[in-house]
């Protein structure tokens, strides 16, 4: 992301299958459509297996490295131990969602950062809520600015969309308005790009 660009930043959360993985694959691709990288960070409420065994690096990592990076012409892959004074208690609501926020800097070119999960933080966030998952909202409700659901959307004393409504989502993502906003017509990420184009 160029210097002084906007990042725009965002969670995604909800119950466990109630489609946050999906809507985050779509909101990524309308978002490429609109010229628009998109970082994604997730997290893992388990432990996880991030390496292949046998690999070079996890064996490093077996051996006791604090930590191993791969790099090839077109990618990149670090894995890095948490340890000491960066852990924290997963008991503890929003610790997981602040240490989130500390990857922000890992991605200085994204222009938007999807952050899957983060449902107990004020930050700002969509909640997907899923029929035969769950009727209501579970985040905590600062910072919520839309819920994406197949549910009536009456049904919600507050901003609602349908899976298919991508342009409220993004708006939600990418505009002061939220919701209402029209980021495929007056998004004002589309008049940036645009005015940069003009200027290249």
């Amino acid at each position: 992301m160029a210097s002084g660009r906007k990042q725009y930043v965002i969670a995604v959360c909800g119950r466990k299958n109630s489609g946050k993985t999906t809507l985050i694959e779509r909101m990524i691709r309308e978002l490429l459509e609109r010229g628009l990288k998109t970082a994604v960070i997730k997290h893992d409420g388990h432990d996880f297996t991030c390496d292949i065994p046998g690999t070079d690096s996890d064996r490093f990592m077996e051996a006791g490295a604090a930590g191993a990076a791969v790099y090839s012409s077109s990618q990149m892959f670090v894995r890095k131990r948490i340890s000491g004074t960066e852990q924290w208690d997963p008991g503890s609501p929003g610790a997981a969602g602040a240490f989130g926020m500390r990857l922000l800097p890992y991605f200085p070119d994204a222009d938007v950062v999807i952050i899957e999960g983060m449902k107990s933080s004020p930050v700002r966030k969509i909640e997907v809520v899923r029929r035969g998952v769950g009727t209501a909202p579970v985040s905590e409700p600062e910072g919520r600015v839309l819920i994406v659901t197949d549910l009536p959307k009456e049904s919600f004393q507050e901003p609602a969309a349908g899976f298919e409504e991508m342009e409220r989502i993004l708006g939600a993502v990418l505009e002061p308005g939220g919701a209402d906003a029209k980021p495929g017509r007056t998004g004002g990420a589309d008049k940036r790009l645009a005015g940069e184009n003009q200027n290249e």
